[in-house]
């Protein structure tokens, strides 16, 4: 099987049940769902129709918060961000804008008017998005193109590495997970999709352009 991230033929079978079957990259140590187990377009909107969209649950609003610090933390109200993937309640979003922050949205499913695709911006935020993607190499490189000089991505997933038993990782159970990054694989993402700076924090990553 090929990585989705580097393209490297060169990894081995890490995990099989009857209903999925992951790889992982020996070159970028990536983890990748074999394309067979794909969820059809329908049935991957309906599980996102699932997640919760009370943008007032505190338990919520706690889970976004190491992004949403984090911005504010590097970043004033004069800079302008995008929520990249940022489903249906657009939740970052809506809380940077109660702090003042001028902050566009773009989703595929919910939101996919591409204009603010045609914008660049002082910084973007992906929280829980990145292990969707079906093609991670182009979107690393996409994201990269749409931030300003010097700017940051913030983003948030859950890294895999070797203290993790990958049978038992509650992270891999969502069917719409299609790929775990490593710190190795970010570091492939840094050197290769155009980022100056990696900064890997417990809760979130930020990478620099």
């Amino acid at each position: 099987m090929q990585c989705s991230l580097c393209n490297s033929t060169h990894t081995l079978l890490l995990f099989k049940t009857k209903k999925r079957t992951y790889y992982q990259c020996n070159h970028c140590s990536t983890i990748c769902l074999h394309p067979d187990f794909y969820l059809l377009p329908t049935f991957e909107k309906e599980r996102y129709d699932k997640h919760s969209d009370d943008i007032e649950d505190k338990g919520y609003q706690n889970f976004v918060s190491p992004l949403i610090n984090s911005v504010t933390t590097n970043y004033k109200t004069t800079n302008i961000g995008l929520d990249y993937g940022c489903g249906k309640t657009a939740i970052v979003q809506q809380l940077l804008q109660r702090k003042g922050f001028s902050i566009n949205g773009y989703d595929p499913i919910y939101f996919p008017n591409t204009a603010p695709l045609k914008l660049t911006y002082d910084f973007i935020t992906c929280c829980e998005v990145a292990e969707h993607f079906y093609t991670p190499f182009l979107e690393f490189k996409k994201l990269n193109q749409l931030l300003l000089p010097n700017g940051k991505l913030f983003l948030k997933t859950y890294l895999y590495d070797n203290t993790i038993d990958f049978g038992t990782w509650w992270y891999k159970n969502d069917p719409t997970h299609v790929v775990f990054y490593t710190k190795k694989s970010l570091e492939f993402i840094k050197e290769n999709c155009g980022f100056s700076q990696l900064v890997i924090h417990n809760d979130h990553i930020i990478l620099s352009k």
